[in-house]
């Protein structure tokens, strides 16, 4: 039982921080989304390095070069991942906080399209319904902002591309994060350099609290992700599943709340029908899981009751 909690304290402090990111973005400014991308993969490699030196697990590095298949996929992963952040940095300081959270409320329903289109996986009832009212809500969305939603596509495709390659891979995280920044590593530091010899670098030109902020992007980076494996260890799939929307929840209401960005009739009906159908996800997914376990319960009975002896071996 002290596990579970555990487990649901750790859960909760990865996905709170994760939630919390629309307020440390803007923190970094004048530096603008390149700027703190490309710092947020340099640090982020420091930090893991750092880590993984304390732990002492390099292991997993000889093995890693000897499989130029698995590397090139970490390539991918890391371009996939870049995107991904880039985005959503920009995203969350330009003013679009809420549909930055919309991009990871729609990416269970991405991930789901992704896996009947790449690996021809087939859908339940209730999962082709979810798809199909969150289809909707896209069309309602796009309505309602007058153009698509591309920033909230932008980071669900990129996400649920990302998870599809890291399933491939099948790496820790930590250990993950550690090959993917070595892929960023190079071109950051780079872009960073030329940015300084140009003088457009802020780094070292607003004091030394905004270079520690930036600075800081490693750990941001790194922190939750370690919680995250602590919770993941502990904590059953379904639980996780759940936790998943802690992040896209606060950072809706943060952008709404705290930013105070307008959320017109049509906006709030697109965020209802991405809702709904994540609640039938979630309802789909328990009850499988329930039913799973029910039937796991009842072949594991009639194996014991197919066993000869088996009661009487028991009394003894």
């Amino acid at each position: 039982m002290s596990e579970q909690r555990a487990g649901l304290v750790y859960g909760f402090a990865a996905y709170g921080m994760w939630g919390l990111f629309p307020l440390f973005w803007p923190l970094l400014e004048p530096a603008g989304a390149m700027e703190i991308l490309a710092h947020r993969m340099v640090w982020s490699l420091a930090v893991v390095a750092l880590i993984l030196l304390g732990l002492r697990r390099w292991a997993w590095i000889a093995e890693l070069l000897r499989q130029p298949r698995r590397l090139a996929l970490v390539a991918v992963a890391a371009t996939v991942v870049s995107v991904n952040w880039g985005m959503y940095i920009w995203g969350v300081n330009s003013g679009h906080v809420v549909e930055t959270a919309l991009g990871y409320f729609i990416n269970p329903l991405v991930t789901i399209a992704l896996g009947v289109l790449v690996l021809h996986e087939r859908l339940r009832p209730a999962q082709w319904a979810a798809v199909g009212i969150g289809a909707a809500a896209v069309v309602v969305l796009t309505i309602g902002y007058g153009r698509l939603p591309w920033i909230a596509l932008c980071l669900a495709f990129s996400f649920g591309t990302y998870g599809l390659v890291k399933k491939k891979i099948g790496m820790g995280g930590l250990e993950s994060l550690a090959a993917e920044t070595s892929v960023q590593f190079l071109p950051a530091l780079v872009f960073l350099l030329v940015l300084g010899q140009r003088g457009h670098s802020t780094f070292t030109h607003h004091g030394p609290g905004h270079a520690s902020l930036l600075a800081a992007c490693g750990l941001v980076t790194a922190l939750p992700l370690i919680c995250f494996g602590m919770s993941a260890t502990r904590l059953p799939l379904s639980t996780i599943g759940l936790m998943q929307y802690l992040a896209p929840t606060f950072q809706f209401l943060i952008g709404l709340l705290y930013f105070h960005e307008t959320m017109p009739v049509e906006r709030w009906a697109g965020f209802l029908l991405v809702w709904a159908a994540l609640a039938l996800l979630t309802w789909d997914a328990l009850r499988t899981a329930q039913r799973g376990r029910a039937d796991l319960a009842r072949a594991a009975a009639e194996r014991l009751a197919g066993v000869p002896g088996a009661t009487a071996e028991s009394g003894a």
